[in-house]
């Protein structure tokens, strides 16, 4: 099952091919991507896109069509404009509950100073315009909330998590806030029902096979509760048997285009950390190669679904690709990659040679 399973996540994951011939699609198909290394994000969006260049990506968050936002596990995730209010809404408040007492105890950040934080944002951004980040640590330095230690940081994640701001597009090499009212149109909300049933929709979707902890781990959701979302959406879904556990499939996709064996995955792919068990796609012996003790996740080669080694591109001017694969890569496998490269090249609009 596992090599089945590796073929069809990566079919699903539109790794194999572009999913969508836009961004938005694109990231509305994954549901959420991970996204606080924010330039590998720029790939694995574009590596799923037909024809997508660097520039495609920038000008679609320019236009608010995908939104860089705090909705689950703490963590930066991209979404398509109108998943936004409905994912904060339902996932958001589980991190809020757990995180609520550490910020008060460590950073100070207690309701009463949240409560002035939040004023002092919505005057700084319901204007409607981008604000850089560092214009908004400047307004709570200015009320006696010092924004130094992380406490600024903690402060913007909090207000995007009870969805009242979120990213907008960079000024350079800086991030800038936008008020969400002002940046993205309304909604009726979700009851809570409905969401949990979207969300196993919409995670399958995009990640497909996976099994409940697969959706508990993405989602940061309880089990009892991944469990709840895929019941409810049961009667669009399939399910098979897998030693222990269930594997919930979701609808057949439409034929692919031209598909490719080895990819050059960006750091933070949803392919290696979207799900619990990561052992389907890399060795137990190499997962720390993957997945360092700190948490970061390194850019990987997927050859045929398995990661069978690391990559980065070089900073200097030949900005070529240095592999460091976990054993030797046989010539039609080192090709592959190569191919590979000069489609991250074509995304870059520069050349991304393989380095010997």
């Amino acid at each position: 099952m596992t090599a089945a399973l590796r073929r069809l996540r990566v079919r699903r994951q539109g790794i194999a091919a572009p999913i969508a011939d836009t961004v938005s699609a694109t990231v509305g198909h994954l549901g959420a991507m991970q996204a606080q290394d924010y330039a590998a994000s720029l790939w694995a969006i574009g590596l799923r896109t037909t024809g997508a260049t660097l520039a495609t990506v920038e000008a679609a968050i320019a236009r608010g069509e995908i939104v860089r936002t705090w909705p689950m596990r703490g963590t930066l995730h991209w979404l398509a404009r109108e998943d936004v209010r409905w994912m904060v809404a339902l996932m958001a408040p589980r991190v809020q509950s757990a995180n609520a007492a550490r910020i008060a105890r460590d950073y100070g950040l207690d309701a009463d100073t949240l409560a002035r934080c939040r004023r002092t944002l919505e005057a700084a951004l319901s204007h409607g315009r981008p604000v850089k980040r560092g214009d908004l640590y400047a307004c709570l330095d200015a009320i006696g909330v010092d924004s130094g230690g992380q406490r600024g940081l903690h402060v913007l994640g909090w207000m995007a998590q009870e969805g009242l701001i979120c990213q907008g597009p960079r000024e350079g090499r800086q991030p800038t806030f936008v008020w969400l009212d002002a940046w993205i149109p309304a909604s009726a909300p979700l009851d809570r029902d409905e969401a949990l049933q979207r969300l196993a929709l919409r995670y399958l979707q995009g990640h497909a096979p996976a099994t409940a902890a697969d959706l508990a781990w993405w989602s940061g959701l309880t089990r009892k509760e991944a469990k709840q979302a895929l019941d409810s959406a049961a009667s669009l879904l399939q399910r098979e048997a897998n030693d222990d556990d269930m594997l919930w499939h979701a609808p057949a996709l439409s034929a692919t285009r031209r598909t490719h064996a080895s990819h050059l995955l960006p750091a933070f792919d949803e392919y290696v950390i979207g799900y619990r068990d990561r052992a389907p796609v890399v060795d137990d012996a190499h997962l720390r190669r993957v997945i360092g003790i700190n948490g970061l996740v390194s850019p990987t080669l997927v050859v045929e679904g398995r990661v069978v080694g690391t990559w980065k591109r070089e900073a200097d001017a030949r900005g070529g690709i240095r592999l460091s694969p976990f054993g030797a890569l046989q010539d039609k496998e080192l090709a592959g990659l190569a191919k590979a490269a000069a489609r991250l090249g074509r995304f870059l609009g520069a050349p991304t040679p393989l380095l010997s």
